[in-house]
C-alpha cells in the first residue's frame, strides 16, 4: 500500500482528495487542527474504503507543529508517496488594515508550510526516486486581489521552480489552480460570493478527479474545467493594467456585504 499525506484533509477540496485517494486504495495521513473532526473523518474513510487512516493534529501556523509534520514526511521507515499541500483559508483583510496579523498567519500556513513540507517530502522522495507533491494554489494567483492573490502567485511559481529542481528524479510536482469551488471556504473567510456568476462555480469532486488525472500525467499546472482554461489563458495575454482593473471590480464585490 502507498500512503498520501493531506493537509487540511477534513473539509472542502482536501476532503475530496482524501475520499478519492482512499477509493484508489491509498493509506492516508490526515493533518488538520480539529482533532475531533480528524478522528471522525478517519473513521468514516476507514469504514467505507478499508484503508489505514492516521491522523496528525497540527496547526501549520505553529513552528513546532509544522516541524512534526515535516518529520513525518521525512521518516524513511514510513514513506509518504504523495504529499498534498491543501491547508489554507481566505484572506479577507485589506493590505492596509492596521493589524497585519491575519496576513502573518496566512503567510505561515500557505507559504512557509508549503515550503517546509515540500522540502521534507521532496528530499525523501528524491532519495527513493519516486513520489509526488501536489500544491493547491488558485486562479487568484493570476489576478491581483489582495494578499491571497500574492500568496497563491507564490505557490504556483514555487511549484514550477520545484518541478524544475526535481525534473528527471522520478518525483512529480503539480500546482492545482482551481477557481470558485462550492465548499465552506468562502463562508469561513467572511467573503461575499453572491456576486460570482453561476457558471464560474465548480464542484469539488470533479475538480479533484481532474487534478489527480493531471498529477498522474505529470502536468505541472492543473487548471480543471474548460471554462477556467479559457479564462486564465485569456488573462495571461491581457495587459496587466486590464488585470488590475478587473481585480479591483472583483475585490469590491467581494468586500461588499
Amino acid at each position: 500500500m502507498v500512503t498520501a499525506l493531506i493537509t487540511g484533509g477534513t473539509s472542502g477540496i482536501g476532503a475530496s482528495f482524501a475520499r478519492q485517494l482512499a477509493e484508489q486504495n491509498y493509506d492516508l495521513v490526515l493533518v488538520a487542527r480539529d482533532k475531533a473532526r480528524l478522528d471522525e473523518t478517519a473513521e468514516e474513510l476507514h469504514t467505507r474504503y478499508g484503508v489505514t487512516v492516521d491522523t496528525l493534529p497540527a496547526d501549520l501556523g505553529q513552528q513546532a507543529d509544522l516541524h512534526r509534520v515535516a518529520e513525518r514526511l521525512a521518516d524513511p521507515d514510513r514513506p509518504i508517496e504523495v504529499l498534498i499541500n491543501n491547508a489554507g483559508f481566505g484572506v479577507h483583510s485589506r493590505l492596509l488594515d492596521p493589524d497585519t496579523g491575519r496576513h502573518d498567519v496566512a503567510i505561515d500556513v500557505m507559504i512557509k508550510a508549503v515550503l517546509v513540507l515540500s522540502n521534507a517530502a521532496g528530499r525523501a522522495m528524491r532519495e527513493r526516486g519516486s513520489g509526488g507533491i501536489l500544491n493547491v494554489s488558485s486562479t487568484a494567483g493570476f489576478v491581483t486581489m489582495g494578499n491571497y492573490s500574492a500568496i497563491k502567485a507564490w505557490v504556483t511559481s514555487y511549484t514550477e521552480a520545484l518541478a524544475n529542481e526535481l525534473h528527471g528524479t522520478g518525483v512529480r510536482v503539480t500546482a492545482l489552480c482551481p477557481g470558485w469551488v462550492r465548499t465552506e471556504f468562502h463562508q469561513r473567510a467572511g467573503i461575499n460570493a453572491s456576486s460570482i456568476p453561476a457558471p464560474l462555480w465548480l464542484d469539488a469532486e470533479p475538480l479533484v478527479r481532474q487534478a489527480l488525472a493531471d498529477f498522474e500525467a505529470g502536468k505541472v499546472i492543473s487548471l480543471p474545467s474548460l471554462r477556467y482554461k479559457i479564462l486564465i489563458g485569456l488573462a495571461r495575454h491581457l495587459p496587466r493594467g486590464a488585470i488590475r482593473a478587473v481585480s479591483r471590480m472583483m475585490s469590491s464585490s467581494r468586500h461588499d456585504s
